[in-house]
This record gives C-alpha cells, structure tokens and sequence, in this order.
C-alpha cells in the first residue's frame, strides 16, 4: 500500500475540486494502493473564531469587489466543467476552519476522515451551512457515526488545538503555500487540483513498479 497524505481545508474550493477528481480516479481503478489520510491547512489562520462576512472577506482579501468576482467565476467555471455543483451564494460566512479541522483529526481516529471530509465540504459548498459552527460540527459527526455528544465536549474543550495549529505550521515551514497538496508515498509532492487523467496515470505507475518489483526481472535457466 502506498500512503497518500493530503493537505487540505474544507472551505477551499479547489480541495473540493481536486478531491472530486481524485476520487473519480480511484473509482476508476478499485485496486488502486493509497491509503489515504486528511491533513490540516487553514486558508484563513487569523481568521476570527466566529468567522466573517464572506462577502466582506472575499472583498477585502482581493482588493475589491470586481477582482472577487472575477477569481470566483474562473472557479465556478472549473467546478461545472468538473461536474462539481458550488452553491456560491448560499455561502453567507467565511468561518474559522480550526475546529473542522479537529473534527476531521478525531474522524480519523474512527476510521471515518473521509466521510467526514465529504460531509463538510458538503455542508459549505452546497448546504451553505457555517462550519465553524459547533453545534453544526456536531451534526455532521452524528450524521457520519461519530457520536455527537462526544464530539461536542472535545469541541468545547481544547483538545488538540495546539496539535492542529503546530502541524499547520509544519507545512508552511516545509514549503507547503496553497491546497490542496497531495504528497505521494511520502516524498512526491503533488500541488493543486490535478485532473483525474493525471492521478490514473500516477496510480498506473505506481502499479506497474509494484507489479515490476514483485515478479523481479527475468532470468536465463542454466544448462
């Protein structure tokens, strides 16, 4: 099996983007090698823990109206080609993504990360729901087999705050600037949302060396 580790943040529109044509790929290939696991990267670190107007943000964070819409058409344009439905508009805030993060580490710990991941990309990109939200993190946990009871103590808890931000700062510090990035059997980065035609080849690849490793080169017999 071959690790495949994915930095990512829920409220980014390419992780959406890439993970759909990762999964396409898999799809495709049933007997692919990765196990994958689900990293954390925040888009927005300073953003405040009750989030901000998105609107306001996107203007704030482009210099303007005009350039915001301008990046969210090319966006929106990746997503339908992609076949991928955004529902920009419902999308009211921008939250704080450290506690969806936390989420998706104890969903790991359950063997659910990435139902979980799927449930609040969901939740953001097409329920327009705020996942910042804890009672909104704690629903989604209940609906993907988490208990949410649980799930909501830890969230009003510190818990693994400190491991969240320090492996956040781990990334920058290895070069890591946007998501998603993939990184491959631990040392082949893989930046942005690749097409599905690109990771069909990797996991190809991957498969022919396996293949190649395991049966060993050919050998004359002796007389």
């Amino acid at each position: 099996m071959v690790k495949l580790d994915i930095l990512s943040d829920p409220i980014c529109p390419w992780c959406l983007i890439g993970k759909a044509q990762l999964e396409r790929a898999l799809e495709a290939r049933p007997d692919h090698p990765f196990v994958i696991e689900w990293h954390p990267f925040q888009l927005n670190p300073d953003m405040p823990p009750e989030g901000a107007d998105r609107r306001t943000y996107l203007e704030e964070k482009f210099g303007g109206k005009e350039r915001a819409v301008q990046i969210y058409s090319r966006i929106a344009g990746h997503a339908d080609a992609a076949g991928i439905e955004i529902n920009f508009e419902g999308i009211k805030r921008t939250p704080n993504t450290l506690d969806a993060h936390r989420l998706i580490h104890w969903a790991g710990i359950e063997g659910a990360q990435h139902r979980v991941v799927a449930a609040l990309m969901r939740a953001y990109f097409q329920e327009g729901r705020d996942i910042g939200d804890r009672d909104t993190l704690a629903d989604i946990a209940d609906n993907e087999g988490l208990d949410a009871a649980v799930i909501r103590k830890l969230l009003d808890s510190p818990a693994d705050t400190d491991d969240i931000r320090a492996r956040d700062i781990a990334a920058r510090e290895m070069g890591v600037n946007s998501v998603p990035t993939f990184i491959v059997a631990g040392k082949h980065a893989v930046p942005g949302a690749q097409s599905t035609e690109v990771w069909l080849r990797v996991i190809d690849e991957i498969m022919a060396q396996e293949n190649a490793s395991v049966t060993g080169p050919e050998t004359g017999g002796q007389d």
